[in-house]
């Protein structure tokens, strides 16, 4: 007599209740979306301190080394930040089908569309009309990636800031050409301020739409960044299926 796993059992529970087991993301896109969030909270931490000491003691000879430790958490959050991004491109080519690159991007004209209705889904109007998908949504693809594109902007600029401190270094080779391109050294630092604001704002209206998603659908979105899968409804079409 065989035993069914927990897993098992609450896959058959699910079928039984009309919903099924779907699996989505990989343990790399799980891990990395954890490391990355401990990390842009670390960089905007220290950033601010950096950029304005909020609770600096002492002269400019503090014998704590605040500052000198926040530049270290600030360089050491960075270098875990790049690395979830390298990790995340080769998932665009290794990942499956809800993790490629083909699912950042609302390319089908069905999915433009279908984006029109999520919106009004959010502002509550004619929500019974929303489209469904597994994975991410036009929505989100648009929202995810224009904030990939933020990211990669915040770390050229961050690149520039910290080659300063190194003329002729590796880091200011490779791009502090890019400086005039920008307007000069304290538009580089302009734009790293402005943008990280972009993750502040972001980071509250991701959870909340997390959440609102698990009580409104009942179908464990924000549990499938924990467990890579949710269960869906067995009778409802899914547009990326």
């Amino acid at each position: 007599m065989t035993h069914a796993t927990a897993s098992e059992r609450a896959e058959t529970q699910g079928a039984d209740a009309g919903y099924r087991w779907v699996y989505l993301w990989h343990w790399p896109i799980r891990a990395m979306h954890w490391v990355a969030a401990g990390s842009i909270v670390v960089l905007v931490v220290t950033g601010l301190f950096i950029a304005r000491p909020y609770f600096w003691t002492g002269g400019e000879a503090n014998p704590r080394f605040i500052m000198g430790w926040m530049r270290f958490g600030h360089f050491v959050a960075a270098s875990a930040l790049v690395a979830t991004a390298i990790v995340r491109i080769y998932w665009l080519f290794a990942g499956n089908k809800f993790e490629r690159l083909s699912a950042l991007f609302p390319v089908k004209l069905r999915d433009w569309a279908n984006m029109v209705r999520q919106v009004k889904k959010y502002l509550m109007i004619h929500p019974e009309r929303e489209p469904h998908y597994l994975g991410h949504n036009p929505m989100q693809q648009l929202s995810y990636t224009s904030l990939y594109i933020v990211a990669g902007i915040e770390v050229m600029t961050g690149f520039i800031l910290y080659g300063v401190h190194n003329p002729g270094g590796f880091f200011d080779s490779a791009f502090g050409w890019m400086t005039p391109m920008m307007g000069g050294l304290q538009m580089v630092r302009f734009i790293h301020h402005v943008l990280m604001w972009v993750f502040v704002i972001f980071f509250p209206i991701h959870l909340y739409l997390g959440i609102r998603a698990d009580v409104m659908d009942r179908e464990g979105t924000m549990s499938s960044i924990f467990s890579g899968g949710r269960f869906v409804r067995s009778d409802a079409h899914f547009e990326d299926d």
